[in-house]
């Protein structure tokens, strides 16, 4: 059973070829090593995440892409059975990171200095971004929301590059319509991967 659940929770390509087989793709498994398959369904997720999100931000004006997302999509799709992975962790950590980003750019003076005006080195721009990193990590431990890419989204608001609230909510909405697409391409690629966090297994 234990190594049973272990392979489960590996997440490798035995997910893509469930996928694959599903699209009526699966004679690329035919003709290409299973590694390098695996390589493409990452590539085209990967791609396809951006592509879409970066549309919808031109459409719109608003930012709807960030630097954070590109390691969210990264361990959404390589790794989508580890906790970190979950919806509730994923969402539960940006929403961390943006709030600690936010405060520590206000309370530390750093919003008095906006980054497009004043890009140099600050001691408030570094006290700032201190603050937000580690008040990020520590509030992700206290409500078991761990999720490694919040660090770089908190670093993107409390350093003043993206700070406005309402972008601040956009990027939230961002987040939520990655972990939408995480759920239906790894449903059907025959995980179960969760609509909220993982149970802990008997």
């Amino acid at each position: 059973m234990g190594d049973e659940r272990a392979n489960v929770h590996s997440a490798g390509p035995d997910h893509v070829a469930v996928l694959l087989r599903r699209l009526r793709l699966a004679w690329l498994l035919d003709h290409f090593p299973p590694r390098v398959v695996w390589a493409l369904y990452i590539f085209i997720n990967g791609f396809l995440t951006i592509a879409l999100l970066a549309l919808l931000a031109v459409v719109t004006s608003s930012p709807f892409v960030f630097p954070s997302l590109g390691p969210t999509a990264f361990l959404l799709f390589l790794a989508p059975l580890q906790q970190s992975s979950s919806p509730r962790n994923t969402i539960l950590g940006h929403a961390i990171g943006l709030a600690c980003g936010y405060g520590a750019y206000v309370v530390t003076g750093a919003a008095n200095m906006p980054f497009g005006i004043h890009p140099d080195v600050y001691w408030s721009r570094v006290f700032a971004a201190a603050l937000s990193l580690s008040a990020t990590g520590a509030f992700m431990v206290l409500l078991r929301a761990d999720h490694p890419p919040a660090g770089a989204t908190t670093l993107i608001v409390s350093l003043g590059i993206i700070s406005q609230p309402k972008a601040l909510v956009i990027i939230e909405v961002a987040v939520l319509l990655l972990v939408a697409q995480a759920l239906i391409i790894n449903r059907l690629a025959g995980l179960p991967y969760p609509l909220w966090k993982y149970r802990p297994q008997g």
